[in-house]
């Protein structure tokens, strides 16, 4: 038995109740997209229930769905990639991460500057290519730290590898991490952002490093590998939990490469597994940069790819399909949406045509997964016997 979870990484559908506490009121990264560019084509999404959950011009809903569908509200505060990703594994965050929606305040950026004896450009929320654009030709004559936040709890470093040597800017990371740590915050992840080039034409390198609080409780993935059973992680999972409960990982340069580099594990690993997918394009190329367009025609070619899922899976495969939340480019915020995440479900172990509704916690997931490996995790409700046969 095989579980292969994929995240579409801030595929939200519809604001939640407390969506105006985030500034997100009217936010719904599916439904808004698809009307943007007058309807979105996603057959095999469609097929499988996508239409059934809410209203998508272009996905409709369908009388009898291939299998189960639904949606997930968040519990946590919050609208960041790793409470997101934390929460479905079943933790509830005692203390909420911290967020610069201004910028870092003085005394950190004094700190930083003292600690690595270099001066820091920026210090604002922005996109990452934006940024790099914006400020590498400063950072080239200065030799400074260009440093940066986003709607998650991040603090990001961009350095030009001729200017700051990888390994200066990795060790330049590692001094923040332990410097938030002492000033007493808590801050999700320091990510090294490396690039090369020249203005106008500079280019994020593949040498990206995040260094990442590991979560504060046991997750689903700790409990599965803590009982023999493998954890295969494609993308920024291994990130996102600290390298923690992963038993493998790779990386990734795109939705297509995630989507190739699971397909290798579905050929490649036999036994018991759980293999979770994040496929980030979505969120980081086309929703932060507002980019409406270019989120249609990414969801619309990961519908095409699907298929090439669905089609390698083996009798007793599951596969769930969701998000950690949303990034509604059609609105005028660059930052993620607080809204509900979308779920389906398939295989031959998976009724069809049913409706879970709406839970009331990312971690059902997570309790639905090691329900599914006889396991059991501390939060969250399994909808394991409402979709299995």
């Amino acid at each position: 038995m095989r579980v292969i979870l994929v995240i579409l990484d801030s595929v939200g559908i519809g604001e939640m109740p407390d969506a105006p506490l985030y500034g997100d009121t009217g936010s719904n990264t599916l439904a808004n997209i698809a009307r943007s560019v007058n309807g979105l084509r996603m057959p095999n999404m469609q097929k499988l229930g996508l239409g059934n959950i809410y209203p998508i011009q272009g996905v409709f809903p369908v009388q009898a769905s291939l299998g189960a569908y639904g949606k997930l509200k968040e519990f946590n505060d919050g609208k960041d990639t790793t409470t997101g990703h934390w929460e479905m594994s079943g933790i509830y965050l005692e203390k909420p991460f911290d967020f610069f929606p201004n910028g870092f305040d003085s005394h950190i950026i004094n700190e930083f500057e003292r600690r690595t004896n270099r001066k820091v450009i920026g210090n604002t929320v922005a996109s990452g290519t934006k940024i790099i654009q914006d400020l590498g030709p400063e950072q080239e004559k200065t030799g400074s730290w260009i440093v940066y936040t986003s709607a998650d709890s991040v603090f990001q470093v961009a350095a030009h590898e001729e200017i700051i040597p990888l390994e200066e800017l990795y060790h330049g990371c590692k001094i923040a991490h332990e410097m938030f740590k002492e000033m007493g915050y808590n801050i999700g992840r320091i990510i090294a952002r490396p690039y090369v080039g020249r203005y106008p034409e500079y280019i994020r390198t593949s040498n990206r490093k995040d260094i990442s609080s590991p979560p504060p409780a046991e997750t689903v993935l700790d409990v599965l590998t803590g009982s023999g059973i493998k954890v295969y992680a494609v993308g920024k999972i291994h990130d996102i939990f600290a390298e923690r409960g992963i038993s493998e990982y790779v990386k990734t340069v795109d939705n297509t490469d995630g989507v190739e580099k699971t397909l290798l594990y579905m050929k490649e690993k036999n036994e018991n597994c759980f293999i979770f997918t994040n496929l980030v394009d979505f969120d980081m190329k086309y929703g932060h940069r507002n980019d409406a367009q270019g989120y249609a025609d990414a969801l619309m070619k990961w519908d095409e790819e699907l298929i090439s899922i669905m089609s390698q899976m083996k009798n007793d495969d599951i596969l769930m399909i969701s998000a950690d939340h949303g990034c509604d480019p059609t609105t005028p915020s660059t930052d993620h949406s607080r809204e509900y995440i979308p779920f389906l479900a398939y295989g031959n172990p998976i009724k069809e045509n049913v409706n879970i509704g709406t839970r009331e916690s990312f971690a059902d997931i997570g309790q639905t997964i090691a329900d599914i490996f006889g396991k059991k995790i501390k939060n969250g409700q399994s909808f394991k016997n409402l979709i299995l046969k």
